[in-house]
């Protein structure tokens, strides 16, 4: 006797890992150490980048929309960890640490690349950048790493099997895409609502207690890039104020030259 199984790839439920980068609050006083050569991380609060946020917030709809696994992946020492606590208090289910400096965004990659070909995961959401560095380099790499296709500055994004429809922001517009998984996402702000966005319950954080977080040690990886020195911008100059409109031409012509 001959059975046939029938498959509906609806039912087949995703596997999902998102990018996490921990990054200081913008809020925070930025101060450098050794002559401008490193980066002071005294005082300083760390969170998860906002960019990332987002594509956590989107992967936690489809886990209890479509039934996904979601886990996170960080690449940092054990100074991370408190962030990525929060990231499973938020409702990931567990957390994979590559235990290295994130000397550069290729480095990275290289880490996260490693990570998403063990886990064989269907779709992987990043932030198209960080906050502190803004090299929004991350996701283009991981994906041409694991020759995944990718969707960078994402707005968009849903599943319906195998099947992705996302919109993506361009310049002066949005673009409408589809694909098929598996997929790479560099997620930012539209992803989902700003209002969207969860806060840890304390239900949420006594769980993230008990959830596996595990330490990687990183592969052999390539840096491309070394940080020589940081600068601050530079103060804002003096204010003058305009006591009549002739006066405000005068200085927009004369000093400013911006007419």
């Amino acid at each position: 006797m001959v059975i046939f199984v029938v498959i509906d790839l609806k039912f087949i439920y995703m596997k999902i890992l998102v990018c996490i980068s921990n990054v200081p609050d913008t809020t925070s006083k930025i101060n450098f150490t050794d002559g401008d050569t490193k980066f002071d991380t005294n005082g300083v609060q760390f969170v998860i980048n906002p960019n990332d946020e987002f594509g956590l917030t989107r992967a936690m709809w489809f886990k209890e929309k479509q039934g996904a696994t979601v886990h996170i992946a960080t690449v940092g020492g054990p100074t991370v960890e408190p962030t990525m606590r929060k990231a499973l208090a938020i409702g990931a289910d567990e957390a994979f640490r590559v235990n290295a400096e994130p000397t550069d965004g290729f480095f990275v990659a290289q880490q996260l690349a490693e990570v998403v070909k063990n886990g064989n995961y269907d779709l992987v959401i990043g932030g198209r950048e960080s906050i502190d560095y803004n090299g929004g380099m991350v996701p283009g790499i991981l994906a041409s790493l694991t020759n995944m296709n990718f969707i960078n500055t994402c707005i968009s994004l849903e599943v319906d099997g195998n099947n992705v429809s996302a919109v993506r922001e361009i310049d002066g517009g949005k673009e409408k895409l589809s694909s098929t998984l598996p997929l790479v996402v560099g997620g930012q702000k539209g992803l989902v609502a700003e209002s969207d966005l969860r806060i840890p319950n304390m239900r949420g954080i006594m769980m993230a207690r008990k959830k596996s977080l595990t330490v990687l040690e990183p592969v052999d990886g390539l840096t491309t890039t070394v940080d020589k020195k940081f600068d601050k911008p530079a103060p804002k100059g003096q204010v003058k104020l305009a006591t009549s409109v002739d006066e405000l031409v005068d200085l927009l012509h004369n000093e400013a030259k911006v007419i």
